[in-house]
């Protein structure tokens, strides 16, 4: 039997270390999971914004797929950049394969505001990876997208928080409201039909990048050792809120966050 539980992120690179792939592995070693990686999309980043983008062939993304799925299983599995309809579709057969939890960021937007995947694969993540996931965790701008409609405020929030549930089969959903004034307020929606808010102090800092990879990856490596839902958002929570107020402020633009803070349960 392992000495360690295992998680596994599918998604695109970060060379200035505060998003994506990277972002992840330092999140599952935090958490005390041991972390693995699939990658999707090589990104020319920084905390400045993105200067290119390389999306691996599909026969060298099919490969690392079958390297370790075939070798080691993951107790839990992430997704964040899938920048591509063929790369959705291929991820999606070894999900369906996969009894381990699954975790979707729905990545659209880097923090910087440039456009990490085109329409088509939106529609195409709705259709093919939403039904499969055990839970999103989309920000208000992801959320807009996926119910169709604005969420200038908390209460709009629950509404978006439903129709997402109802109109993709989604089984829990948690909408980041970082974006809004006020207190950072999180909601999720459980699939028995509980609603959870998880409330922080908004800290005054531009240092978010990677926030949103970071909270997700957190959820993914509570959920590999076994923790029930709302407890794995709940701890995500309270690591992110102390990765960015202790942001080492990195960087010229939206600096990252502090990956190894973070001690408590």
């Amino acid at each position: 039997m392992s000495k360690l539980q295992v998680a596994l992120s599918i998604a695109g690179t970060d060379p200035s270390g505060g998003a994506g792939i990277m972002a992840d592995l330092k999140s599952f070693q935090a958490r005390g999971v041991y972390g693995m990686s699939v990658i999707t999309s090589v990104v020319a980043q920084n905390t400045q914004g993105v200067q290119a983008i390389c999306h691996l062939e599909q026969s060298i993304l099919e490969a690392q797929l079958k390297s370790v799925f075939s070798d080691i299983k993951p107790h839990a599995i992430k997704t964040g950049m899938l920048a591509e309809i063929e790369t959705i579709e291929r991820i999606s057969r070894y999900l369906k394969n996969s009894d381990s939890p699954y975790i979707l960021d729905p990545v659209m937007v880097a923090t910087s505001g440039d456009q990490l995947i085109s329409q088509d694969a939106v529609q195409s993540l709705k259709e093919k990876l939403l039904p499969l996931a055990m839970i999103i965790t989309p920000n208000l701008p992801e959320a807009e997208v996926l119910c169709g409609a604005k969420i200038p405020d908390e209460a709009s929030i629950y509404q978006a928080g439903r129709t997402i549930q109802t109109q993709f089969g989604v089984k829990n959903v948690v909408i980041k409201g970082g974006h809004l004034e006020g207190e950072a307020t999180d909601v999720l929606f459980l699939e028995n039909g509980d609603i959870l808010t998880f409330r922080s102090d908004r800290i005054p800092t531009r240092h978010t990048h990677g926030t949103g990879c970071t909270y997700a990856a957190v959820i993914t490596a509570e959920l590999a050792k076994g923790r029930p839902i709302e407890k794995a958002v709940a701890t995500a929570k309270r690591f992110i809120t102390e990765a960015i107020r202790t942001a080492p402020e990195l960087g010229h633009g939206n600096g990252p966050v502090n990956h190894i803070t973070y001690k408590g349960e």
